[in-house]
């Protein structure tokens, strides 16, 4: 019974081996891998697994192809300046025509704001406390009015009277402030202030300022205004601005300087005639 199985053993030898080898032989797919029964020491292994691979491939085919160039940009027509002159631009050749101004889109633009809607008694605006700037002009709760109907004296307006200059406009605006007295003043003017100045007729209870102003120099009278028979008196009688300069002679140039406060006795004692005698001390108040 040994006998037959030896056999087969020996025999069963040489297939293995010739399977093995075969199978060596055989490619994995389709990639080109040589196992490492088919290596022959005569032979190079990386022209062999070329040849088996196919065609070897260019060195250049790693590398990407360039991207496609950006569209040129549309070349910009500018005129040349000169940066050391300063010139007009060139002008066309032919003549500038002008034409008219084209409507307005609406009606709308062409309308005016409206104006503010008084009630029905409303005899003007009252304002406390007015400050004078100057002669005929008002500034108070946020107003700033110009007295209407006169030409307004500005402070630092100099008159000239028989060859003698003399500040008619520090004068003028020093007697409105004296007529206004911190009194509040009625002017014709909207109830909500504004930055502008306003022209409005004021008055100090029945008191026109305007014709005050206007009847004693302080101020010219407009032409063709309710105040030119005043004004025409004021300048034949030489009132205010239209008369002479005031007389400054008795007047001192420096104010007299103050009498000195009396101070308290430092101590009750005084000095009389080498000796300290008690001093006469101030009457309790009852």
């Amino acid at each position: 019974m040994r006998l037959p199985h030896l056999a087969l053993a020996v025999v069963m030898v040489p297939v293995m081996a010739a399977l093995v080898v075969a199978g060596g032989r055989t490619l994995k797919g389709n990639e080109g891998t040589v196992t490492v029964d088919q290596i022959d020491p005569g032979v190079d292994t990386i022209s062999q697994a070329g040849t088996d691979a196919g065609p070897e491939e260019p060195a250049t085919s790693a590398i990407p192809a360039p991207a496609a160039a950006p569209p040129a940009k549309p070349a910009v027509h500018s005129r040349a300046i000169d940066p050391q002159v300063v010139a007009l631009p060139e002008l066309p050749a032919g003549e500038i025509e002008r034409v008219e101004p084209r409507e307005p889109l609406s009606k709308l633009a062409l309308a005016m704001p409206p104006k503010p809607k008084m009630p029905d008694d409303w005899n003007g605006t009252k304002l406390f406390q007015p400050v004078a700037p100057a002669a005929g002009l008002i500034e108070a709760k946020g107003y700033s009015v110009a007295v209407s109907g006169i030409d307004v004296v500005a402070q630092d307006e100099a008159c000239t009277t028989d060859g003698k200059s003399w500040p008619c406009g520090i004068r003028a605006r020093s007697a409105f402030r004296a007529f206004l007295r911190g009194r509040a003043v009625v002017c014709t003017v909207p109830p909500e202030g504004g930055r502008d100045r306003i022209a409005a007729e004021c008055r100090i209870g029945k008191q026109d300022v305007g014709q005050w102003l206007v009847e004693n120099g302080w101020a010219r009278a407009t032409k063709g205004g309710p105040y030119v028979e005043a004004g025409e008196k004021a300048q034949s009688g030489k009132k205010g601005i239209f008369g002479p300069a005031p007389d400054l002679a008795g007047i001192s140039a420096m104010p007299a300087a103050p009498a000195p406060a009396p101070q308290a006795p430092g101590s009750i004692l005084e000095e009389v005639d080498g000796a300290l005698k008690p001093a006469d001390q101030p009457a309790p108040a009852e």
